[in-house]
């Protein structure tokens, strides 16, 4: 008798074990199944936060269906419960394994922001200034502040920045993407000068940057940097005003209502190159890489002027009577349709 009842109940244990490691089986293939989602959705893990509450707050959003098997798979998997804080952007068809993946491999949600060339410092402030998910460091700073913040105490920021295309992630500053973008443009500038042009009228290269900034603003054609370059290498060299507007722009802030007058060609400022001899004291814009190569790769040659076509491209002359005769052919006489810079191109048969 005593061994039946021991035989049933060993019997009974085996039951027990086997349905609750089925039950535990089920449990944990449930982990595996898609996420019922129909567009991605944004999941944010505070610094500090522990595996098993980031368990309950998947299954508050749906994400799991009971936060008890999620910590229950964490105790029998630890590896997976080594999540990284930030935030992670989970897309429909994912399981809540292959979410917490993903968060264990710490590829957080990337977010973009673009300095555009030949823009300016001001500009690039007010893009970061008005980019989400960005935390705002450098709201009410003044520009030398920025600067001081960057190591770079005194310096005039315009042109110091690189244009690109910038990915952040959440709980990054606006100062950090200054940064990575001053840094940058060091970087490249410091390339470029290694592999300057020899007998160039620049003497150091903040000057080529400052050339470089003028050769960004002055033409949208990227085939004509050298040739641009080239002008204004040639009168810095025989001693020739650049006579550029772009600068003449520049030093009149936020006077300038789209137009330039005589009396402002005639208004001297530190930027007025009709009026001053040489470059003027910092760069106008933000120069990307051709610009600067440009600006110390100049094309050979005579020219000395040039005046736009109208369809975003540039007359180049010799001497000042052919010049004039560009200006009357060109700017006196616009024809329907004149712009200063290139046609988009779906207006530009795709070239």
């Amino acid at each position: 008798m005593i061994k039946t009842l021991a035989l049933s109940a060993m019997a009974l244990l085996v039951l027990v074990v086997a349905g609750a490691g089925l039950w535990v089986s089920q449990g944990f293939q449930a982990l595996e199944q898609p996420v019922a989602m129909e567009e991605p959705l944004l999941f944010d893990v505070p610094r500090g936060r522990a595996f098993v509450t980031v368990a309950r707050d998947m299954a508050e959003q749906g994400l799991v269906a009971d936060a008890f098997w999620l910590q229950l798979y964490g105790r029998a998997h630890p590896d997976v419960t080594a999540i990284r804080s930030g935030e992670y952007e989970f897309m429909p068809g994912m399981s809540p394994l292959e979410m917490i993946g993903l968060m264990v491999s710490g590829r957080t949600k990337s977010r973009f922001v673009q300095f555009i060339e030949g823009t300016r410092f001001q500009d690039v402030r007010a893009v970061l200034a008005g980019t989400e998910h960005l935390e705002q460091l450098t709201t009410g700073w003044t520009d030398e502040e920025v600067m001081a913040a960057l190591g770079a105490e005194g310096d005039h920021p315009e042109g110091r920045f690189f244009p690109d295309t910038y990915s952040y992630t959440r709980g990054e500053s606006d100062l950090d993407l200054l940064r990575r973008s001053f840094e940058r443009m060091n970087l490249v500038l410091a390339e470029e000068w290694a592999g300057r042009m020899d007998d160039l009228p620049y003497d150091n290269p903040y000057e080529a940057l400052v050339m470089a900034s003028i050769v960004e603003r002055e033409t949208g054609a990227p085939h004509e940097r050298r040739d641009v370059a080239g002008v204004f290498v040639r009168r810095l060299e025989i001693g020739m005003r650049l006579q550029t507007d772009p600068t003449v722009i520049y030093g009149m802030g936020d006077s300038y209502q789209g137009r330039i007058t005589r009396r402002d060609l005639r208004t001297h400022t530190p930027y007025n190159t009709y009026r001053i001899h040489g470059l003027p004291p910092t760069p106008i814009a933000l120069p990307g890489r051709e610009a600067i190569n440009a600006a110390l790769h100049p094309a050979d040659g005579e020219t000395l002027y040039f005046v736009a076509r109208g369809d975003g491209t540039h007359k180049f002359s010799r001497t000042l009577e052919d010049h004039q005769r560009a200006v009357r052919e060109f700017q006196l006489n616009r024809r329907e349709g004149y712009r200063s810079s290139p046609a988009p191109a779906s207006q530009n048969g795709g070239q």
